[in-house]
């Protein structure tokens, strides 16, 4: 019998019900498209240093844990959906007031608002994706906005290289300023995605998250199957029905998921976060490999685009065929060899900055394309898929927030003080440092994280020992066995 369900369960679905829910996943997925990179011709327009370089691009991390944090309780507060619509208006808001900076203070302010609007982005586009997708296809549906991310970041590249061309003191703004075009897109086309079922359950809609889930399930009997897993979760009674119904609420509910997440969690709660909390400088790396020509450093820049694009996309097709373990240690393995390459390659360079040592450059190119294809195709679009899965539904959205938090951090302190840590120690052995740390977070990802391919979101929770908040004892042990079975399949 649980065999059956697990063939059920990894079986893929019809395509009607992916594409539908694939229609979804774009549409909140254009939220994270972040276009807009311009730091060589701003540090030469604004006479700026290195150190306010540094802050420039690495601030924006340290501004989106505000807009994460706050994503989380926006989203269980007007839904999911509009909470999509609000990190595009901001994000729009942010990317004209970059685009229309006359100084480096306007051009702070301007990354401020962009920088929430990227945290609300990269926190509700994955945890509106994987509530929407069917367990068969969530690994590639929630990597959406990875990909959406990264076509990004190449349009930017591109764009950058088209308008290089414009007189110096336009061309950066041209390059910041059109990134409101995304987001500007996004608000008229996402009054046609769908709320959230999983967010209608908490909030008693019944009817209507029935609605969602008849049209990502094969049939309305395992919709009505999925309609109970998730107000099983919600802790609704399984008796209680209707189109609209009284949720039960605990006493001091809001400070309840703060006590249960962070200052008190269950064993459970506790791994989970483990597992979320562990899970940019290309331009200054092919200039200190010996290439110095602007053209030549955004054509550089770009093949790197098209490399991370072209990998991010071979793994949405990988995630729930080969599963998320797999993928994961590949990734972590191939970025630990590139990272020991790109340090060798630049500490040759360094070692002789008055001559030319092609193979010590070819080896740096190589090396950075290596990196950025181990990263796409595992850790890159692995963050976000695997932290919205895990988290149970009462947590979810500040969960990923935490998440996403200590995600941001770690990239803004790598921002803020790569250029630092290079004079520090020199570029190459910063990379060799760099090379450690993702050592360490292979030895963490073999020993700690499970495999969630084929389960639901609601059986995902299980793994960490996370129960159903209404489940009689004999349902908690047959989806125990069923999850068992999943993990050693």
């Amino acid at each position: 019998m649980a065999s059956a369900k697990l063939e059920e369960a990894v079986e893929p679905r019809k395509k009607s019900n992916v594409k539908y829910a694939s229609f979804c996943a774009i549409l909140a997925s254009m939220a994270s498209i972040i276009l807009g990179y311009a730091a060589l011709y701003i540090k030469k327009d604004l006479k700026i240093t290195d150190v306010q370089l540094e802050i420039l691009m690495g601030i924006l991390n340290v501004y989106s844990l505000i807009g994460s944090f706050a994503a989380g309780r926006t989203s269980d507060w007007i839904g999911r959906r509009f909470t999509v619509v609000f990190a595009a208006a901001i994000f729009f808001a942010g990317s004209l007031l970059m685009g229309f900076a006359v100084n480096y203070a306007m051009l702070m302010a301007g990354r401020f608002v962009a920088g929430v609007g990227v945290g609300y982005a990269i926190m509700i586009a994955p945890v509106y994706t994987a509530e929407i997708s069917p367990a068969s296809a969530r690994g590639f549906l929630t990597s959406f906005p990875e990909v959406f991310i990264n076509i990004g970041i190449l349009l930017g590249y591109v764009s950058n290289y088209a308008f290089a061309r414009l007189p110096l003191y336009l061309g950066w703004r041209v390059m910041l300023g059109i990134g409101a075009v995304p987001s500007a897109l996004l608000a008229l086309m996402v009054f046609g995605m769908p709320e959230s079922p999983r967010w209608l359950v908490m909030k008693g809609r019944l009817a209507d998250a029935m609605a969602v889930l008849e049209k990502t399930s094969d049939t309305p009997e395992e919709a009505a199957e999925r309609l109970a897993d998730i107000k099983s979760a919600a802790g609704i009674p399984k008796d209680l029905d209707g189109d609209v119904v009284t949720v039960p609420k605990e006493r001091n509910g809001e400070r309840q998921v703060w006590k249960e997440l962070i200052l008190s969690p269950t064993p459970a709660i506790r791994r989970i976060l483990l597992s979320a909390i562990p899970s940019s400088c290309s331009p200054r790396v092919f200039n200190s490999a010996g290439i110095t020509d602007d053209n030549k450093l955004l054509g550089t820049t770009c093949a790197v685009g098209v490399t991370k694009t072209l990998f991010i996309l071979v793994a949405t097709f990988l995630l729930d065929k080969v599963g998320r373990r797999p993928l994961l240690l590949t990734s972590t393995g191939g970025m630990i060899i590139s990272l020991v390459g790109l340090g060798t390659g630049l500490t040759v360079v360094g070692h002789h900055p008055d001559a030319k040592v092609p193979w010590a450059v070819a080896l740096c190119i190589l090396s950075v394309l290596a990196y950025v294809s181990f990263f796409s195709i595992g850790l890159g679009p692995m963050t976000s898929v695997y932290t919205s899965e895990i988290f149970p539904l009462r947590v979810r959205a500040l969960g990923f927030a935490v998440g996403v938090a200590s995600n941001r951090v770690t990239s803004g302190v790598i921002s803020m003080t790569f250029l630092s840590l290079s004079k520090a120690i020199t570029i190459g052995g910063s990379f060799f440092l760099y090379s450690g740390i993702a050592a360490l977070a292979w030895v963490f990802f073999f020993t700690y994280l499970p495999e969630t391919r084929g389960l639901t979101l609601e059986e995902t929770g299980k793994l960490f020992g996370v129960e159903d908040m209404d489940v009689s004892g004999e349902e908690n042990a047959s989806a125990k066995e069923k999850v068992v079975e999943m993990r050693t399949s």
